[in-house]
């Protein structure tokens, strides 16, 4: 039986923030950092060592597995930024249309930088998709 490992911890955010090498990604984190409290309304978290989450739910699977998950959140890597904005994100063409130079996965927006996109789509999108989010967990 596998469990998530991605637990929502204690560890320090801003610490985590401050240790990124790449300056520009250290930014990007930081105005991320702010959008997101801003928009959601909750306190950043660690989710494991390199997510960053906002809120949280108590989940159910199919299988009856149980866990905890963030309501939305973003992890700044080497490469470039996801933002996990879990449901509805392909939902939302006319944003992402607008967005500028980004890549979509499952539940993921990928950045190369915020300097590619417009931050004011961005706030739309992220706000949008985490009210879909909200309803529907």
């Amino acid at each position: 039986m596998t469990y998530l490992k991605t637990k929502e911890n204690d560890s320090d955010v801003i610490a985590y923030i401050n240790a990124i090498e790449d300056d520009a990604k250290k930014e990007d984190a930081l105005i991320l950092l702010e959008l997101m409290e801003r928009i959601t309304g909750f306190k950043a978290k660690m989710w494991g060592n390199r997510i960053i989450g906002f809120g949280n739910y108590l989940y159910k699977t199919k299988a009856g597995k149980e866990g905890e998950w963030f309501l939305t959140g973003f992890s700044p890597t080497k490469t470039n930024v996801s933002l996990h904005l879990m449901f509805g994100l392909t939902e939302e063409t006319d944003l992402l249309e607008k967005l500028g130079k980004h890549k979509i996965g499952k539940g993921c927006l990928y950045l190369k930088k915020l300097a590619d996109v417009d931050i004011l789509v961005l706030e739309k999108l992220v706000s949008k998709t985490f009210k879909r989010m909200q309803k529907e967990v």
